[in-house]
């Protein structure tokens, strides 16, 4: 069966394909455990016009790709890609809450639902630029 799918993915559209469908999915879950861990609702927060929330969200996902497109450069197969994406999202997850924790004079969470544009700016740039070092070390 290994051989098999392997021999599809040799199909460039097929394999585009392929990344793609678990990028996505990816971050569908990732996206759902970190809306699991935060105290706002991340999709009702941006619905409602929140910036910073918007922000620190893009940055995850942007993040998460961007660990995808180093693993995919890299020549690593789909199932090493989902293994480096959910690596990746881990540390960025440990990011999140080492933030959290080294902010002793506010809470992210709360400034955060505050639409605080600076913390949103400096979470997606925390989540972005990660993702170099972590896409960087998966090369």
């Amino acid at each position: 069966m290994e051989q098999q799918v392997d021999q599809l993915l040799d199909n460039p559209y097929i394999a585009t394909l392929a990344y793609v469908s678990v990028a996505v999915i990816a971050l569908i879950v990732f996206l759902a455990c970190f809306e699991m861990v935060t105290k706002y609702n991340c999709w009702k927060e941006i619905k409602n016009g929140n910036l910073s929330v918007a922000m620190a969200t893009g940055g995850k996902i942007f993040g998460i790709c961007n660990i995808f497109r180093f693993s995919i450069e890299s020549g690593d197969s789909v199932y090493q890609s989902m293994v480096y994406a959910g690596f990746g999202f881990l540390l960025l997850l440990a990011a999140y809450f080492l933030f959290e924790f080294l902010t002793p004079v506010f809470r992210i969470d709360e400034e955060m639902i505050k639409d605080n544009r600076a913390v949103g700016l400096l979470a997606m740039l925390i989540s972005v630029s990660l993702s170099y070092v972590i896409g960087a070390s998966v090369s």
